[in-house]
């Protein structure tokens, strides 16, 4: 159980769930900029949102271009990711969330566009495995968020 009247503790408990998901963000950005065919990571919830198999729409005179189109768009979407990891980590190395300012900035960032995300999981490509990334985030920001405000009180 979280001995929530150990302020070390606590504090620990508000922090290094942010590292953990600056560090997921980081390695998934870069399964997307390693991957050759980064749309393939999630192959078949995009299949089904697409209603077309990548074969198909690829077979197609006027997608000739496409494979090239979606590696720009998927690489640009891991170096994305991957900047926000390491922006994760470096603010909360930095400020080692140690006001409440601090902590409460980057919650609510996070709880703004993991809510976002999760939404857009859910209603467009519910069979997706990127929704058990979700869940685990969600967990990391809930804990964060809970131990951040038991900490509350022993801020000065």
């Amino acid at each position: 159980m979280i001995d929530i009247k150990n302020p070390k503790r606590l504090h620990n408990l508000t922090m290094m769930p942010f590292f953990i998901i600056g560090f997921c963000g980081f390695i998934a950005g870069f399964g997307w900029l390693l991957s050759p065919e980064p749309w393939l990571l999630d192959e078949s919830a995009n299949i089904i949102l697409l209603d077309e198999n990548y074969d198909a729409l690829f077979a197609e005179n006027i997608n000739r271009n496409l494979p090239s189109y979606l590696k720009l768009l998927y690489r640009f979407f891991g170096w994305w990711i991957s900047l926000i990891g390491m922006l994760t980590f470096g603010f909360t190395y930095v400020t080692r969330l140690g006001t409440h300012v601090s902590r409460i900035t980057i919650q609510t960032i996070y709880l703004v566009g993991l809510t976002g995300v999760t939404v857009i999981l859910l209603n467009y490509i519910p069979s997706t495995h990127f929704l058990y990334l979700s869940l685990f985030l969600w967990l990391n920001l809930l804990l964060s968020i809970f131990a951040g405000l038991k900490l509350k009180k022993y801020d000065y």
